[in-house]
């Protein structure tokens, strides 16, 4: 474990206890920079460059709209501001604006709280692992700089030289140490504090509490529960908003979602807010997951987004290439479980699973002032996100390195956990559905898997995210910056919430794990507050709830 130089472990906890009553909503979306670099070894990293003065901590000073932040997203334009008037999605990066945030941003750190500094590190920042230092204050990542010759750190942190980098963020997680989120609807506030606090003390400092195919009543119930709420001890880890699986799939491919519980939406937007209702969307959701070539779907997806503000995934479809495609320039931008429950790849027609073949070409994204699409020079693919289960069960590893080499910005770790993580085997629920935890004796190994009881059918996972990151390195060879950014940056990017989650940069929440170099989670930070097992109020429970 870390080693604190001078504050007491209960000052530290306490230094940042304000922001566990901060109850922001999703900040604004916008693209992510597609760009994924190598990690040289660690040993023969650089000596970091002299940090300088940014603008970074001024992100929260000046958030975008939610409506043009997910213009930006999803690559769609907005109109340019009237003549001497500066958008609000421009950095206030020169002239007389500067000044006055850099002097208001420095003011704020002067006369802020404690401030700690994690040093003796080497830090995940910028797409390469540096040594060098990372600084916080009140929960948020600050820039040193403007501190020098004015104010020390009040607590300094040893870090032993391990590595330093972002929490972890699974944004597909259907529960866990006995609990499952569609089917606790009666304890639903008890089960989403024991998941998020177990799954904080294993690295995962944010995620998306997700629910199979339900009937509407469940939908109503449960969703306004796992909405968005800060990360904090008590709370443990943050929830970025729901991600709502089903029901609008094909019955094909249904996995294992119940099937009286599939629909289609031949009334469009009408009967999503049947089903879930679009207030508990806009409040509570940040993404769906549907099949585009289900009755409806395709035409309601840029409703959805326009709508509700909340992103569309493909998963558990059919979809042909066209189909897909179409679903993307419509907004779709994800695509769940990549491989499980959707066509098969064919060299004539690949699918959904094609969308990663389309980088660099050309596709319409722009959108008019009716929301009707029009062409554009928009690149497509290149904004695609797509969910990998690396478990070794769902996807085989040679199958994971063809997507990571297809399009390495775009991979998203996810567990797909559920409630049987953490826990011996057993019988389960996943929504309504019973579900046998035991070896798999076809995968070599025999490693336990989760499967719809008395088939052999897939159930979710049992696999922590930083076992998936730990796969995804063995399996494709990557650098560990891509595998640590695969389940921090990339997930962020996805949701739109990179100005706050997912890096180190300067006005990020102080959302931070060690890590040893071969990928072991040795501490966990949520908002700069130290997460143990003495901290985090969470007992593990003996099986299934």
């Amino acid at each position: 474990m870390v080693n604190v130089d001078t504050l007491s472990l209960e000052k530290l906890s306490l230094s940042s206890a304000a922001t566990a009553t901060d109850d922001s909503l999703l900040a604004g979306k916008s693209s992510h920079n597609g760009v994924s670099s190598q990690l040289p070894s660690p040993e023969l990293a650089p000596t970091p460059t002299p940090l300088v003065v940014t603008n970074g901590s001024m992100k929260s000073l000046m958030q975008p709209t939610k409506s043009e932040a997910y213009a930006a997203r999803r690559f769609f334009s907005l109109p340019d501001p009237p003549s001497g008037l500066v958008s609000p999605l421009a950095s206030p990066t020169h002239g007389t604006h500067a000044g006055r945030f850099r002097a208001a941003s420095e003011m704020a750190i002067l006369n802020g709280g404690a401030i700690t500094q994690i040093h003796n590190c080497r830090v995940l920042r910028n797409h390469r692992i540096e040594y060098d230092d990372v600084w916080f204050q009140d929960g948020r990542i600050i820039n040193p700089t403007s501190l020098y010759g004015l104010r020390n750190p009040d607590v300094r942190i040893d870090a032993k030289g391990l590595i330093v980098a972002p929490g972890l963020i699974d944004v597909q997680l259907n529960g866990a140490f006995g609990y499952d989120f569609s089917f606790n609807r009666t304890d639903i506030d008890e089960c989403v504090d024991i998941v998020s606090r177990g799954v904080l003390l294993q690295g995962c400092t944010a995620y998306c509490p997700t629910t199979v195919s339900s009937m509407p009543d469940t939908y109503h119930t449960v969703i306004p529960h796992i909405g968005p709420r800060p990360g904090s001890l008590v709370n443990g880890a943050e929830s970025l908003g729901a991600h709502i699986e089903g029901p609008f799939m094909n019955p094909k491919k249904k996995g294992a979602h119940e099937l009286a519980c599939l629909r289609a939406a031949p009334n469009g937007l009408a009967d999503f807010d049947a089903c879930y209702g679009l207030e508990n969307l806009r409040k509570h959701v940040a993404y769906v997951t549907v099949a585009p070539e289900v009755e409806g779907v395709l035409d309601a997806i840029p409703q959805l987004i326009y709508e509700c503000d909340i992103g569309i995934s493909m998963g558990h479809t059919m979809a042909d290439n066209e189909t897909a495609r179409r679903a993307h320039r419509n907004g779709a931008r994800m695509i769940t479980h990549l491989f499980n429950a959707m066509t098969d790849f064919h060299h004539r027609d690949p699918g959904v699973i094609g969308l990663l073949g389309s980088t660099g070409m050309p596709g319409e994204h722009k959108l008019d002032a009716n929301g009707v699409v029009e062409p554009s020079t928009a690149t497509m693919g290149t904004d695609t996100f797509y969910g990998l289960i690396c478990d070794g069960i769902h996807v085989h590893p040679n199958t994971v390195k063809i997507a990571y080499n297809s399009h390495p910005a775009g991979a998203i770790l996810v567990t797909d956990a559920m409630g049987a993580m953490g826990l011996p085997d057993g019988q389960y629920k996943l929504g309504n559905m019973s579900v046998d935890v035991k070896p798999k004796t076809d995968v070599k190994g025999c490693p336990r898997a989760a499967v719809i009881q008395g088939t052999n059918t897939l159930a979710g996972s049992i696999v922590t995210l930083i076992e998936c990151v730990r796969n995804f390195h063995e399996f494709t060879q990557c650098s560990i910056v891509d595998a640590i950014e695969a389940a921090t940056l990339h997930p962020a990017q996805m949701l739109g919430v990179q100005d706050r989650k997912g890096s180190l940069n300067y006005g990020c929440d102080a959302d931070i794990i060690f890590l040893t170099d071969d990928l072991q989670v040795d501490s966990v930070f949520v908002r700069g507050q130290l997460a143990t097992p003495a901290t985090v109020d969470f007992k593990l429970p003996a099986g299934p709830k």
